[in-house]
């Protein structure tokens, strides 16, 4: 009974503004960029997910059911809140018991990009291997006993990637409430299929919302005050720290600051566990920039702020030159953003600093005059 309750408590009916906000995002044409001389697939979400779930149950992959998640998920709840949806996250729930399913359903996948090619493409000389190169921004596949799941990543140059997810088990679905949800499409894409009338408020599907989080009304309360909270913070891996500072850059806010606190110390040790290597923090910050901010260039700046502050209060896991290192690898960065925009201010209203080194002090070291007062940690350079 009480598991009836806990489930009933996680899910929602969508009212019909937010399914009219689901059927734009369904129907709308998103641009699939080729690499080099290959074409741009015009793609509708409805179309490529109702092709592929098709040809998998031709292959013998079942499917449960196909959802809509992240940010996307999120934007249809709720509109206007702060930022709109970046990637397109589809979830294809499946059993992936064999490694020969992983295989069938990239197939599968690249297959039905032949279905969107335009006309006059002569499609017999393209190769799987082919329409990898040219179409996947990234593919990735996990097979452990705990995580069985695959993703199938679309290019598009503008940042909104096609996004399809094949999950049989995974250990955790959301970092923190307000990008729990998941939108169950199946009544939606049957609509699609078998109705003769367009939607509108007295004739559309009954579609269910989910909150992985487990409380449904609760994290759609965050969403709309822009609460940060989450659930077993153990287990968000290092790019949960990312993704926090994405939160606070758009003006979301702890819902608890003391556990908030606590939470940001170990969102960054997870974070040097995950990416002990400077080179691999550069490249793991890069491509977050990359990925989440585009067309939002003059927020990066404000990103990188956020992240430096977070990393100098809340960091205790590392050796202060290692501190030292990622701090200021952030802040080049930051300095990098500046000068993309050509942002970098007058050098004559700039106050710089330094910090002497620590042998200045060292009364053996006789070739350096010694002031007799004390020395600040940091000096300005005029």
């Amino acid at each position: 009974m009480a598991n009836k309750e806990t489930q009933s408590c996680a899910l929602s009916v969508l009212t019909w503004e937010q399914v009219r906000r689901l059927n734009e995002v369904l129907t709308d044409v998103v641009p699939v960029h080729g690499r080099g001389n290959f074409p741009t697939l015009d793609v509708r979400l409805k179309d490529i997910m109702s092709r592929v779930r098709s040809r998998l149950e031709l292959s013998g992959i079942k499917v449960k059911d196909i959802r809509l998640n992240g940010s996307t998920a999120s934007h249809v709840l709720v509109q206007d809140v702060a930022w709109s949806y970046k990637d397109l996250d589809v979830i294809f729930r499946v059993d992936l018991p064999h490694e020969t399913e992983f295989q069938l359903i990239k197939d599968v996948v690249l297959g039905t990009l032949l279905d969107f090619m335009p006309q006059g493409v002569n499609k017999e000389k393209i190769t799987p291997m082919t329409l990898k190169e040219a179409y996947v921004q990234k593919l990735v596949k996990v097979n452990t006993e705990q995580d069985r799941w695959s993703l199938i990543s679309l290019s598009n140059n503008n940042g909104r990637n096609v996004e399809l997810k094949f999950v049989d088990t995974i250990r955790r679905q959301f970092e923190f409430s307000v990008d729990s949800f998941q939108i169950v499409l199946d009544s939606v894409l049957s609509y699609y299929e078998l109705a003769e009338t367009p939607m509108s408020h007295a004739f559309h599907p009954t579609v269910v919302g989910e909150s992985v989080y487990g409380n449904f009304s609760m994290a759609l309360s965050h969403l709309q005050n822009k609460l940060i909270a989450t659930k077993r913070p153990e287990e968000i891996r290092g790019g949960g720290l990312l993704k926090y500072c994405n939160l606070l850059v758009r003006d979301f806010r702890p819902a608890s600051e003391e556990e908030f606190k606590a939470l940001e110390r170990y969102m960054c040790s997870r974070f040097f566990i995950d990416f002990p290597d400077i080179g691999e923090q550069q490249r793991k910050v890069e491509a977050y920039l990359q990925s989440h901010f585009v067309g939002e260039e003059k927020s990066k700046y404000d990103y990188l702020v956020i992240l430096r502050r977070v990393v100098n209060e809340s960091t205790v896991c590392l050796m202060g030159h290692e501190r030292r290192q990622t701090l200021h690898l952030i802040s080049l960065m930051a300095f990098r953003v500046l000068a993309e925009q050509n942002a970098i201010p007058d050098a004559s209203c700039v106050t710089c600093y330094y910090q002497p080194a620590p042998y200045v002090q060292d009364p053996n070291f006789s070739n350096y005059y010694v002031a007799s007062q004390n020395i600040p940690t940091w000096l300005p350079c005029n």
